[in-house]
Order: C-alpha cells, then sequence, then structure tokens
C-alpha cells in the first residue's frame, strides 16, 4: 500500500546565521587541517555532530582544554566566558572564536552593567553553554533563573536589570519583566533575544497551521528547539518532536495526509530532507 503523503519542508527552518558562521568555519579548518579542536558540542544536534566528528572534529571539555597546550580549539556560536580567553592564553592555544555576534554583544552588555555596579538577573536555562558564558562576565554573581517561580523565595535587590538568554521566548520575557515590576522592583529590562529565533515564532505559527501532522525535528539538548516545538504544538496540537527520521513508522500516518516538517535553529536542513524522504517512501 502507498501512502501517497504530502510533504512539505518549512523554507525558514534551518540553521541560524551563528550556527552557519561556526559549522563553515570548522569545515574550513577540517578541510586544511584534517582534524580541529571544539569546546562543546558545536551545536545541539546529535546528527549534525557526528557528521563533522567524521570529518575529524575533535569535541573537548573545559577541564580537557586545562590540559591542551598549542593547538587551535574552535569556540562555538554560544561563547565563552573570560575564564576561557585566559586559559587559551596561558597554554598557546589559538582561538577560533565563532561566538555569534548576538551572545557577543549580550556578553558585553552585561559587562558593562556589572562593571557600573548594576545588579542582574538573567532568564535562561541553568548550566546552558551560552548562560555560563553570561555570567562569566559578571564574575559569576549574576542571578540565573528559568521561570518566576525560581524566584519566590530568592532575596532579590530592590533595583536591578534583566537580561535574557537570546533564544529564549520573547513573550515570556515581557511577561517576566511585568510580573516583576508588579513585585514592586525596580526593572530595567533588555531584550536581547535574538531576532531571527523569535521572529520564526510567527512564522512556524502560520506555517503548521496548514498540515495534517507536523514532524518537529530537533536534538533534545536544544533550548531553542524546546521553546519552538511548544509554538508549534500550540498552533497544531497533531506536532511530534523527533530527532531522526528513525523514530518514523508508517502506522503514524494516514494515507493522503499533508505532512509538514521543521526544525530549531540547530536543526541540519539535510535532516529535514532525510526526513522528508522517508516518508516519500512509504
Amino acid at each position: 500500500m502507498s501512502y501517497n503523503l504530502q510533504v512539505t519542508i518549512d523554507n525558514s527552518s534551518g540553521f541560524c546565521f551563528g550556527v552557519v558562521y561556526a559549522i563553515d568555519m570548522a569545515e574550513e579548518i577540517l578541510e586544511e587541517d584534517g582534524y580541529l579542536y571544539c569546546l562543546g558540542d558545536i551545536v545541539h544536534n546529535d546528527e549534525e555532530v557526528e557528521r563533522l566528528k567524521s570529518k575529524g572534529l575533535r569535541i573537548i571539555s573545559h577541564s580537557d582544554l586545562q590540559n591542551l597546550r598549542d593547538e587551535k580549539v574552535l569556540i562555538r556560536a554560544h561563547g565563552e566566558a573570560p575564564e576561557t580567553y585566559r586559559l587559551a592564553l596561558e597554554n598557546n592555544i589559538t582561538l577560533i572564536d565563532a561566538s555569534c555576534p548576538v551572545v557577543l554583544k549580550l556578553q558585553n552588555r552585561i559587562k558593562n552593567s556589572h562593571d557600573a555596579d548594576e545588579k542582574i538577573l538573567i532568564f535562561g536555562k541553568h548550566g546552558h553553554a551560552e548562560v555560563i558564558g553570561l555570567q562569566g562576565q559578571t564574575n559569576n554573581e549574576a542571578t540565573v533563573f528559568m521561570d518566576i517561580a525560581e524566584l519566590d523565595n530568592v532575596e532579590l535587590p530592590s533595583k536591578f536589570t534583566l537580561y535574557s538568554q537570546t533564544t529564549k521566548s520573547t513573550d515570556k520575557f515581557y511577561a517576566l519583566k511585568d510580573e516583576l515590576i508588579s513585585r514592586g522592583h525596580e526593572v530595567k529590562a533588555n531584550d536581547t533575544i535574538c531576532r531571527q529565533v523569535s521572529n520564526r515564532h510567527d512564522e512556524l505559527g502560520d506555517f503548521v497551521k496548514n498540515f495534517d501532522k507536523i514532524l518537529f525535528v530537533s536534538g533534545k539538548k536544544s533550548s531553542n528547539g524546546k521553546v519552538l516545538y511548544d509554538v508549534c504544538k500550540l498552533h497544531n496540537p497533531e506536532t511530534y518532536f523527533i530527532s531522526n527520521a528513525s523514530e518514523l513508522e508508517p502506522s503514524m500516518f494516514n494515507p493522503g495526509e499533508r505532512i509538514g516538517i521543521c526544525g530549531a535553529t540547530s536543526t541540519p536542513m539535510w535532516l529535514m530532507e532525510d526526513v522528508k524522504n522517508t516518508l516519500l517512501s512509504y
């Protein structure tokens, strides 16, 4: 039996420019040198990481960096804390800095706030690579929180500056700001959310309405993936989160259905093409 599924990939999905920049840079050096160290996963997508590892990318941790000397190391789009740059200098490591310009701008703003003795709150995911880099600008003095409930029992200053991880939801950021103001705090809010990410919220909302089912393709570690998946699910309850085509079964679909495929800013287009080709084979 042939399912004759009608399959469309969302053309605004795929890598954001920060990720494209980092991967292009890595591929160029891999071509020349045959190997390259990268501090942490270059992108929160296991399939893409494996593809680059097969070309010679070597993923290392911060503790590995301490024992490395006289090598090239790529800093991925998420950015790094000042400590990483200091260590690289000590160990004669050449840093290939592919930090996303949006993240660098935010790091700079946070550093300036900290230098001006402002108290800082960061709306972001604990332990996330970007957030660690942001906190590093404040000597790890900033308060990081993922939702308002985390702040219920925290002694907050009466006046502070609020920042956000670049891939968070704009709506949620402004709702948090309003809530903190209503609790009597004086809040200086810096909306530093990446517009390439926030624009995707609206685009995805429009895209997913046109289909019987939506397959949202993303790595499980992607913060941005979780946010965008929720957007899809809100506008089309028949949305399914998958990491690759091996998670699909023909029985998930009905003949003739219209299927939309979309993904996170860390989802490579080739992975979505792979999912499409699998569906067309049913």
